[in-house]
């Protein structure tokens, strides 16, 4: 940036007139409703309050305050400017909080990952109450299925993992049940018979999803695979999208299915096999060594996941 640049800005900055201070008192006489009464709620006197705001409107240039009664209230002027301050105020709080934090040993960034069998609203609906009371920390997800989610947890690329089975050598909690149903499209073949067997899946395609983690031919394979062809696809999402096309039957989440427009679309009554569960659990993969923000955010995720349990 040229010197002429940094200079002018400089210049702006160096000529600011008011301060927080001052508008923080403006803000606190129009939640308390008279300058008494902020001035009981700051601990100032006053006189100190009223010194504060004739000085800012000298700064100004325009009236803030106003006699109603006996009471002195904001001017309209006064209404309009503290709407653009409020933000900076709520800003500059945010700021101490971030800084109180950091220097903490608060993480700036975690690192979680949650298996694509798992609801994502398990995850996301608490992660709210998590950014509310640490606003300084930023989360990564990443999203893992078969041996990327095993992985995850193994190599502790993460801070935080949801994960299926428990993974040898680390600690678990449980942290719901996922139901898997076999679906196809209404206009499938499958869809027209009034019970379906194992023999009849052995004919038609069955749509997997690929073991993202895998390399080479180390992919791993989990459940029923044994239909003579496969389509295999990257996520449920595509999944949901083959069947709906009619290309084969599919395994879904309850959850997912829930979600959805199931009016092109049929639960398989599959004999022995209409639906099955995969309890999913959460981990911390750095044991001790997990970080403050991460601890927080493994408290609130099982809190929610504990309360979530018991009222199934």
């Amino acid at each position: 940036m040229p010197a002429a640049q940094v200079h002018d800005r400089n210049t702006v900055i160096m000529k600011l007139k008011s301060t927080l201070e001052q508008w923080l008192t403006l803000l606190e006489i129009d939640k308390a409703g008279s300058i008494q009464a902020a001035a009981l709620s700051l601990n100032k006197s006053h006189t100190t309050l009223i010194y504060a705001i004739r000085k800012l409107e000298a700064q100004l240039g325009v009236s803030l305050l106003k006699i109603e009664g006996k009471r002195s209230v904001l001017t309209d002027h006064a209404k309009t400017l503290l709407r653009r301050a409020v933000p900076m105020i709520e800003q500059a709080r945010d700021l101490e909080l971030i800084g109180a934090q950091l220097s903490q040993g608060m993480e700036s960034e975690i690192h979680v990952s949650i298996d694509h069998l798992c609801c994502r609203e398990w995850l996301y609906r608490p992660l709210r109450r998590f950014f509310e009371q640490n606003p300084g920390t930023s989360v990564q997800v990443r999203e893992t299925s078969l041996s990327s989610t095993q992985r995850a947890v193994r190599e502790r690329q993460v801070d935080l993992a949801i994960v299926n089975l428990p993974v040898e050598n680390h600690l678990a909690e449980a942290f719901g049940l996922v139901t898997m149903i076999p679906v196809a499209a209404r206009h499938h073949s499958l869809a027209q018979k009034c019970g379906v067997t194992n023999e009849d899946l052995l004919v038609e395609t069955q749509i997997v999803l690929r073991d993202l983690g895998a390399e080479g031919s180390a992919s791993e394979n989990v459940g029923w695979l044994k239909a003579q062809r496969r389509l295999t696809v990257d996520s449920f999402d595509q999944a949901w999208q083959a069947v709906q096309a009619g290309l084969g039957f599919c395994r879904i989440p309850d959850h997912m299915l829930q979600a959805r427009d199931m009016a092109g679309m049929v639960r398989l009554p599959l004999a022995g096999g209409s639906r099955y569960q995969v309890p999913v659990h959460l981990v911390a993969p750095k044991g001790n060594q997990t970080g403050m923000a991460a601890r927080r955010l493994y408290d609130i995720l099982l809190a929610d996941a504990q309360e979530r349990l018991r009222n199934r």
